[in-house]
C-alpha cells in the first residue's frame, strides 16, 4: 500500500514538473493569432478555403466575444512588436483580403454588433468594380473602426514580377488608396503570401509600417513586422475545439513551415 502511494506521488510530481516545463517553454512563444478571411457570403462549402458563410462567421465572432478575447487593431500589434513588448494573452487580430463587397454586406454588420475592429487589405485598381467594395462603402467602414491596408494594385504574385513591376504594385496601391480615402495606408498584405528580401525592402521603402503573409517564412513568433503569419479561417471552423486551437496563440508553432515564395 505504502509503495503504491509513493508511486502515485512520483507520477504526480512528474506530471506537475512536466506541466511547469511546458508552460515555461510556451509562455514566451505566445502570439496573438491574426485571423485571415476573404469572402463572407452565402453558399460557402464547409472546407472552402476562401469563403465563410455569414452564419458561420457570426458563430466565430460570437465565440470570440463570449470567451472574452481582446480584439486588437493591427496597429496595436505592430506597436507591441516595434517596442518589443510582451503580447497580451487571450487576444486576436481580424483581417480580410481583397476587399470584396460581401465584407460590407455580411461581415461588417457582425463586426459592428460585437464592436470588433478589423483590417481589410484592398486591391486598389478593382475598387468599385463588380463584386468589390465601393469607395463610399469603404469610407463608411473607415469611420466605424475598420482599417484599410493595401493588397497591391492588381493582385499579381510579386515574386514573379520585375523589380519595377513590384514597385508599381506596392507603392501604387498605397498611393491610390491613400489619395482616395484621404489618409495614410500603413499596412500591406502580400498576394498569396509570396515575398522575398527584395520585396520586403520595397514594402519598407514605400513607407508601410508592417506586412502580412499567410503561413510563410521562418518567423512563427511574429516578431518580424514584415512577415506576420496569419491563420486562414473556413466555414467549418465553428467547432469549439478547432476555434480554441486556432485562437490559442500557439497554432503557428505547430504548422509546417512554408517557403516565402
Amino acid at each position: 500500500m505504502f509503495g503504491q502511494t509513493r508511486k502515485h506521488i512520483a507520477v504526480s510530481l512528474v506530471i506537475i514538473l512536466g506541466l511547469i516545463a511546458f508552460f515555461q517553454w510556451a509562455s514566451p512563444r505566445y502570439v496573438p493569432p491574426i485571423l485571415a478571411y476573404h469572402h463572407v457570403r452565402e453558399g460557402a462549402l464547409p472546407s472552402d478555403r476562401e469563403t465563410v458563410s455569414p452564419q458561420d462567421f457570426e458563430k466565430q465572432m460570437a465565440y470570440i466575444h463570449q470567451h472574452g478575447y481582446r480584439v486588437l487593431r493591427l496597429e496595436e500589434l505592430a506597436a507591441m512588436i516595434e517596442q518589443n513588448k510582451p503580447f497580451p494573452r487571450h487576444s486576436v487580430v481580424l483581417t480580410f483580403d481583397d476587399g470584396y463587397e460581401d465584407n460590407y454586406h455580411f461581415a461588417y454588420p457582425i463586426l459592428q454588433k460585437y464592436g470588433f475592429p478589423a483590417t481589410i487589405f484592398m486591391i486598389s485598381d478593382v475598387v468599385g468594380t463588380s463584386g468589390f467594395l465601393t469607395w463610399d462603402q469603404t469610407k463608411e467602414m473607415l469611420s466605424r473602426g475598420i482599417t484599410v491596408g493595401a493588397h497591391t494594385r492588381r493582385h499579381r504574385y510579386l515574386p514573379d514580377l520585375t523589380p519595377e513591376e513590384q514597385s508599381d504594385e506596392i507603392e501604387g496601391s498605397k498611393r491610390i488608396l491613400g489619395k482616395a480615402l484621404g489618409q495614410p495606408i500603413e499596412f500591406f498584405a502580400y498576394p498569396v503570401g509570396g515575398f522575398n528580401e527584395t520585396i520586403q525592402a520595397l514594402v519598407k521603402r514605400a513607407g508601410y509600417r508592417a506586412a502580412c503573409t499567410t503561413n510563410r517564412g521562418r518567423d512563427k513568433r511574429n516578431r518580424n513586422v514584415w512577415e506576420l503569419n496569419r491563420i486562414s479561417m473556413r466555414s467549418n471552423n465553428t467547432q469549439s475545439l478547432v476555434l480554441w486551437a486556432k485562437l490559442s496563440g500557439y497554432y503557428n508553432l505547430f504548422r509546417k513551415s512554408r517557403n516565402p515564395y
